[in-house]
């Protein structure tokens, strides 16, 4: 199973960042190839001052070895080795009426003494970060998000996207990160999912995501936009560095097992502002958007 997501996560990575160099136009990804000191490693790739994204990295790693002391007591475990890979991915653009996007899918095992596997397990999700709110784009997002859950069980969409409202959730201001879309983690065999059924809907997720994303970034990139829409993005890019600094469970875990710290910290934007007290406009194109963050809705 973990050979087999590995090669996924290396074509899943060459295919969208193929596609998101097309869609930039200008600039290209770079690629860091990085390895772990405690075993594995990865292939960043990076894109900076594009004409459509500003900062984006599209990163797959595959690491493994003894588990930290301070994650064998997050798993309540002794003397444990473990393996995970992943892709992560976020993309902030430069206009501030194109989203950002974050998206992640991931697998975990973990072994004992004799290196048998004792538990296993994936996760990922993808989700959307506007800095001003098109209905049409939300529900274009979620709807091919529900179209890839409902292809291995009708329930699936409804709990996932929950997960995600409670997930990316910045408890310390009272608001989500963004609109939400999928987040599911610990993806465990039972009697009615295999690891090969998990395995089956993580990729359909991970092969949706340039469905989910792309025509959003086409139809939003090339309009007009003013300083003040750009102010408005640099704040609340802030809101996305204080979730991953402070929430991220990915971020906490890369830095808990001795991850590499520049491709941990690419998730975060080139520039962000923190204005005292901020508050929008009433009745504003921005006050809009937090009416939203503050109440996470339905879409489709």
């Amino acid at each position: 199973m973990k050979d087999e997501f590995y090669q996924y996560i290396q074509n899943l990575q060459e295919s969208i960042t193929s596609k998101l160099e097309e869609v930039d136009g200008s600039a290209t990804f770079v690629e860091d190839i990085w390895e772990r000191p405690e075993g594995g490693g990865g292939r960043t790739r990076v894109i900076e001052n594009g004409a459509v994204f500003e900062k984006g990295g599209v990163n797959i790693s595959a690491v493994h070895g003894a588990l930290p002391k301070s994650m064998q007591n997050y798993f309540g475990v002794t003397d444990a080795d473990f393996f995970a890979c992943g892709l992560s991915l976020v993309l902030h653009p430069k206009n501030p009426f194109v989203p950002t996007v974050h998206a992640n899918w991931r697998y975990f095992e973990m072994y004992d003494k004799k290196g048998a596997i004792v538990d296993q397990w994936f996760g990922g999700g993808q989700d959307l970060t506007p800095y001003y709110l098109f209905h049409e784009d939300a529900a274009h997002f979620h709807s091919i998000c529900k179209e890839a859950c409902d292809k291995h069980d009708p329930g699936f969409y409804s709990t996932y996207k929950k997960r995600c409202d409670e997930y990316f959730w910045n408890a310390h201001r009272y608001e989500a990160r963004g609109i939400g879309g999928l987040f599911f983690d610990y993806c465990k065999s039972t009697s009615e999912m295999s690891m090969q059924d998990w395995y089956n809907f993580v990729t359909d997720v991970g092969n949706s995501f340039l469905e989910c994303y792309v025509p959003i970034v086409t139809k939003r990139k090339d309009l007009n936009f003013t300083n003040e829409n750009r102010d408005w993005q640099e704040v609340r890019r802030g809101r996305y560095v204080e979730f991953n600094l402070v929430h991220d469970k990915g971020t906490l875990f890369g830095l808990r097992t001795n991850g590499r710290i520049e491709s941990i910290l690419m998730s975060l934007p080139p520039h962000v502002q923190w204005k005292y007290d901020h508050h929008p406009e009433t009745g504003s194109e921005e006050e809009k958007l937090i009416q939203v963050l503050k109440n996470p809705k339905e879409w489709v």
